[in-house]
């Protein structure tokens, strides 16, 4: 096996190596029990990941055993990934940009509102928001929220850090002005008229706010909060990726001149 080969084998290697972050990052996405109820693009960055890392395996396998073909097509399979892998970070990065979150005062948490995310995500959202609210119901999203959470006093809620999915869909909004009880019930909202949603809150804990739009709204920034960590990952090996490849290129073509040049040499022996 040659210099060039080894070189190539070694950064294959790497490359395999990649893999795993992206595979971990589809399989983080799956775990979140939001993610349970959208499945939005999970399984596409599993699939990504487990593909980069069977091309990874062929590429190390034709530079170790100087399978040309077998590195060739490592090559080509690699740039289609590669551009798959870019795409999939630019869609994303696109429809997660818009925060739809704003502070309220004399509160720790954020509310949301849907106007503040992208048209993609909204649309996506609304299409399926039947089957999403019955299976957020069905989930102890709430009902656990509430049981761990024994607030004694309305303060410490308020000062309380709420994920996007408990401060939309497990409370009405702030601006109903509804008297705290405990983290899944509220009476006597003080301006009922002021927003949509509070007409829509119930104490029933299988309804909550899960017809609201706040709730909608919630779920999208809980999305947007998981994937913006997830693309931290898919960057990091989109850049190791390129870096390999460039490289596994430069050491293909290498290859290639070294095998030219013995063929040329033997033609003259």
């Amino acid at each position: 096996m040659g210099v060039s080969n080894n070189i190539t084998a070694l950064f294959n290697f790497v490359g395999l190596l990649c893999s795993v972050p992206v595979i971990g990052a589809g399989i983080w996405l799956a775990s979140k029990q939001d993610n349970e109820c959208v499945r939005l693009a999970r399984w596409p960055v599993i699939i990504l990941g487990v593909l980069v890392m069977l091309v990874s395996l062929a590429g190390f396998v034709g530079a170790y055993w100087n399978k040309q073909g077998l590195l060739a097509a490592y090559l080509f399979c690699m740039a289609a990934l590669i551009v798959l892998l870019l795409a999939l970070l630019i869609f994303a990065f696109a429809v997660t940009r818009p925060d739809g979150s704003y502070p309220v005062p004399g509160r720790a948490y954020r509310e949301y509102r849907l106007g503040g995310f992208s048209v993609w995500l909204r649309h996506y959202v609304a299409d399926q928001w039947p089957q999403i609210r019955t299976c957020l119901s069905s989930s102890d999203v709430c009902q656990k929220f509430g049981r761990n959470q024994p607030y004694l006093t309305a303060y410490q809620f308020f000062r309380t850090d709420l994920t996007p999915l408990q401060s939309g869909c497990c409370k009405p909004p702030t601006v109903c002005g509804y008297g705290y009880v405990n983290p899944t019930m509220w009476n006597n909202p003080s301006n009922p008229m002021a927003d949509v949603d509070c007409a829509i809150w119930s104490n029933d804990q299988s309804q909550l706010c899960y017809d609201c739009s706040s709730c909608e709204a919630g779920l999208l920034g809980n999305l947007r909060k998981e994937w913006r960590k997830a693309n931290v990952a898919l960057i990091i090996a989109a850049v190791v990726l390129i870096w390999v490849y460039i490289i596994g290129c430069s050491a293909f073509k290498n290859a290639q001149a070294q095998d030219l040049f013995r063929r040329y040499k033997q033609g003259f022996v």
